[in-house]
């Protein structure tokens, strides 16, 4: 029989022992990208965005599989037809499924507005990291070009390019990329300004770390937090832009299908045949949205002061 423990008597000095207190449970430490991500799950809108930007990406890449017509295909005897069964969004003046041509241009929007964005901000990191940290000659020269390339607006200068070159994907995806790094540039130079007086930095100099190593290894990573938000909501930015071209008889030959040509066609139908630059419009609204509603999230999520 387990024994009996004993009060101590009045006056005992001896001391109890004291029973061990159970640990107290630690709060879960979460790690930087858990809070990132947890912040950019708060946002309800940008994770509306999010689902938005996937079937996006995922109508581009998978699209012809479910587009029930081929995009290209002219059925003469059943032109301007309203939306019905067959015909889901009704068919152009050519007898061309609509429904199915907007599959093909969200392919084509989506191909040119990242493949724009990724150069515009391959160009601008480059020279932006070159102009904010060693400073001096090369940053009064990157940025005096800079100003040149802000001083002629987006769609003018897209124009002109397209005019030389010839109307095309390609040179589409240039002259957007031209016309858009001058922006990132300034971004990442104002960034690295800051970011390049840390103690981290000067102690990396201090070692004998090289130039290269310390923009590589400690400021461009603590840097490009504004360039990947503005990335993200230009991506919209460019989409719009490839659609005004190719509206304007400038960007992709109107033989693609893309959204800006679409609604090109559309507007001699206006008030008649409506679908036509309808769907087209919202197609373009919506995207936009989607892009910048994650670009607001990640600003957040990013830099919760700014909230």
């Amino acid at each position: 029989m387990s024994e009996l423990v004993k009060s101590p008597a009045i006056g005992d000095e001896s001391p109890v022992p004291a029973t061990p207190a159970a640990p107290e449970a630690t709060p879960k430490q979460l790690t930087q990208w858990a809070e990132i991500r947890h912040r950019f799950v708060q946002n309800k809108l940008a994770v509306v965005g999010l689902v938005i930007i996937c079937l996006l990406f995922l109508t581009a890449i998978f699209g012809n599989m479910f587009a029930p017509f081929d995009p290209g295909a002219q059925d003469l005897e059943n032109t301007l037809a309203s939306p019905n069964g067959t015909h889901w969004m009704g068919t152009d003046a050519l007898g061309r499924d609509m429904f199915s041509r907007l599959i093909a241009g969200t392919r084509v929007a989506m191909f040119v507005g990242l493949a724009s964005i990724f150069f515009a901000v391959l160009i601008g990191v480059a020279l932006g990291a070159i102009a904010g940290y060693f400073a001096g000659f090369a940053d009064t020269l990157v940025m005096r070009i800079a100003d040149v390339f802000l001083a002629f607006p987006l769609m003018i200068g897209a124009v002109v390019i397209i005019l030389v070159t010839g109307r095309g994907i390609t040179p589409v995806i240039i002259s957007l990329a031209v016309f858009s790094w001058a922006t990132v540039s300034r971004l990442l130079r104002s960034s690295i300004l800051s970011v390049r007086e840390m103690d981290y930095v000067h102690a990396a100099k201090a070692l004998g770390a090289s130039g290269w190593r310390i923009v590589r290894t400690h400021i461009l990573p603590n840097s490009l937090t504004p360039v990947l938000v503005y990335a993200t909501f230009n991506v919209g930015t460019t989409i719009i832009g490839v659609a005004a071209l190719s509206f304007l008889g400038a960007g992709v030959p109107v033989d693609v299908p893309e959204w800006g040509n679409m609604l090109a066609a559309g507007q001699a139908f206006i008030g008649v045949h409506d679908y036509l630059w309808l769907y087209p419009s919202l197609f373009v609204v919506v995207t936009v949205l989607g892009f910048a509603f994650v670009g607001d999230g990640l600003r957040d999520a990013l830099d919760p002061k700014l909230r």
